[in-house]
């Protein structure tokens, strides 16, 4: 798709807390202050904004940002009421999903300061946490060579930020999220298997809680089962297909990471035995394909990250997906904005102002907001 005809987020789906943006309720309290003074001074400068961070990233967080400046820009009229800012300023900005150099421009700001000044502390905010998610899920797609990736991460984090996250990972590559709020600002649904508490809640029969799921939910919605309720992933797969056949999409191997699944104990001694290794896919997926299940896919889930997906895929372990969750929010990047005023225009024209060390850095890359 051409740089021209990328659509960015309707600022509407975003369900901002406009009021409370607008009064300086998120923000630094000196970003407030320094607003206060401008408007009691009467003074009203034109300021160019550059912000910009200092890693290798993919960037997002780019239309919660202008979303912001959108709908919370401008200032409080002579009797209280709300005079938008945005038709004064002119943002210029790089899209979601792109990659970006250390201390590249991502966006400019150009406009009465004190229109925008109260609003820094959110606009970097939502740059930074949608940028290390991207990242992080851009190398972790990257890792499974084409192969799904399955973004579950919610339950590591509050739930406040399950919307622009999940946002965050799809415009990385990740092909499913497992919250509906995860999906919703590209108007999807979440995804995921049969969990472990049902399991539990018909006595710990994997077989049975399968069966009622393929029964009572959409026939739509793919049924993939978790294995590893009884640390024997190879006879619960096997038990599963039996029962299910063609309705099984597959099996979820979620083996913890201090335990050696029953089928791995004869084979022990040249491996790290425990959790989801290697020989343990292997001995499912020849288990399966044995009694000819070749059609069941095998997902894999439990401390993933880049690194260890790309030791799978070297090694051609026969996984079909991967699901990943904490590994989303870590990684060994720090991706922190800043915003600094470049340039200043008093009334008497443009002229450079900035703090020493930090130049004007125009970005050619960068597309009009409108």
């Amino acid at each position: 798709m051409s740089r021209a005809a990328r659509r960015r987020l309707d600022p509407a789906i975003l369900n901002l807390p406009v009021e409370k943006m607008r009064e300086g309720y998120y923000s630094d309290v000196y970003f407030n202050r320094a607003r206060e003074i401008l408007e009691k001074d009467g003074y009203h400068p034109r300021v160019r904004m550059q912000v910009f961070q200092r890693a290798q990233a993919v960037l997002c967080g780019i239309d919660e940002a202008v979303a912001i400046l959108k709908l919370c820009s401008g200032r409080h009229g002579a009797r209280g009421s709300w005079e938008d800012g945005w038709a004064q300023l002119d943002v210029r900005a790089l899209y979601d999903g792109d990659a970006i150099e250390p201390f590249e421009t991502v966006m400019t700001i150009e406009g009465d300061y004190a229109l925008f000044a109260h609003l820094e502390t959110e606009y970097l905010g939502v740059l930074a946490r949608r940028t290390r998610i991207a990242t992080n899920a851009r190398a972790i797609v990257g890792a499974a060579g084409g192969k799904d990736v399955l973004f579950f991460p919610a339950r590591f984090d509050h739930h406040l930020v399950q919307t622009g996250d999940g946002y965050a990972a799809y415009i990385s590559g990740a092909l499913g999220v497992s919250t509906d709020a995860n999906a919703e600002w590209w108007g999807s649904r979440g995804m995921g298997t049969v969990p472990h508490a049902l399991i539990a809640a018909y006595g710990g029969d994997t077989v049975r809680a399968t069966r009622k799921f393929a029964q009572y939910i959409d026939p739509s919605v793919n049924v993939i089962s978790l294995v590893d309720f009884d640390n024997d992933c190879v006879g619960t797969s096997l038990a599963v297909a039996r029962a299910l056949g063609d309705r099984l999409w597959g099996v979820r191997l979620d083996t913890s990471g201090t335990l050696v699944d029953a089928s791995v104990i004869p084979q022990m001694g040249t491996f790290v035995p425990t959790g989801v290794n290697a020989q343990l896919v292997h001995n499912v997926r020849n288990a399966l394909d044995a009694e000819g299940f070749r059609q069941v896919r095998i997902v894999v889930s439990g401390g993933f990250d880049a690194e260890r997906i790309r030791r799978f895929e070297r090694d051609n372990v026969p996984v079909d997906a991967y699901a990943v969750g904490s590994a989303f929010f870590t990684g060994t990047g720090a991706f922190d904005f800043t915003a600094d005023i470049v340039a200043i225009d008093p009334g008497t024209g443009w002229q450079e102002c900035h703090k020493v060390g930090r130049p004007e850095r125009p970005n050619p890359r960068l597309t009009a907001v409108v």
